[in-house]
């Protein structure tokens, strides 16, 4: 995996871009979202914004816990902050995913349970499922176990969403707090 992550850097060494990632070859389990934001780009932490504070909530761990590499990777579908578009940021670029998500999941020990968060993830690991709502998706995430678990991205500006569907809170975040918990605890062999 070191080679893996040095191989990452390397290819973005000298460029405005800054890959934000964490990787551990052990993680049961592993966030895939859009491309890091802006603050994220400028710290170098992942998940290191409001966004990232609603995630956390949303599975239930701890700081600790979430920047842990034994128990979560983070890739995201575009390493690096794309920039500001007219109307927020611009959409991911799908290259970094093409040329270095086959690369990592083959080279991981296990293989973890996906946390897709956000349409571009989600579109890019279930191609079949683009027709489908965001909500048939998400609320219907038991479809996709054991690999991959759909969630909408936890930005502020998805409130809207979360209020139009509040099966999401009642019934999907209590399963998926759970099947986290699962997981952490058997990597830690609890």
């Amino acid at each position: 995996m070191y080679k893996i992550i040095n191989d990452i850097r390397e290819h973005y060494q000298g460029t405005e871009r800054r890959p934000v990632f964490q990787l551990g070859s052990y993680a049961p389990l592993m966030i895939i979202s859009q491309a890091p934001g802006k603050k994220v780009h400028e710290t170098g932490i992942p998940w290191n914004d409001n966004s990232g504070l609603t995630l956390r909530n949303w599975l239930g761990v701890s700081n600790k816990e979430f920047y842990d590499p034994a128990l979560f990777s983070i890739m995201p579908i575009d390493f690096c902050y794309p920039g500001k578009g007219a109307h927020g940021d611009l959409p991911p670029d799908r290259k970094c995913a093409d040329r270095w998500h086959k690369v990592i999941l083959n080279a991981l020990s296990v293989n973890p349970l996906k946390l897709l968060i956000g349409s571009y993830a989600i579109d890019y690991y279930l191609p079949a499922e683009k027709k489908k709502s965001m909500a048939d998706k998400v609320l219907n995430y038991h479809q996709y176990l054991p690999e991959y678990f759909p969630l909408p991205h936890p930005s502020p500006r998805n409130k809207l969403w979360m209020k139009h569907h509040p099966d999401f809170q009642t019934l999907v975040l209590p399963q998926l707090k759970k099947i986290v918990h699962q997981k952490i605890n058997q990597a830690k062999g609890s």
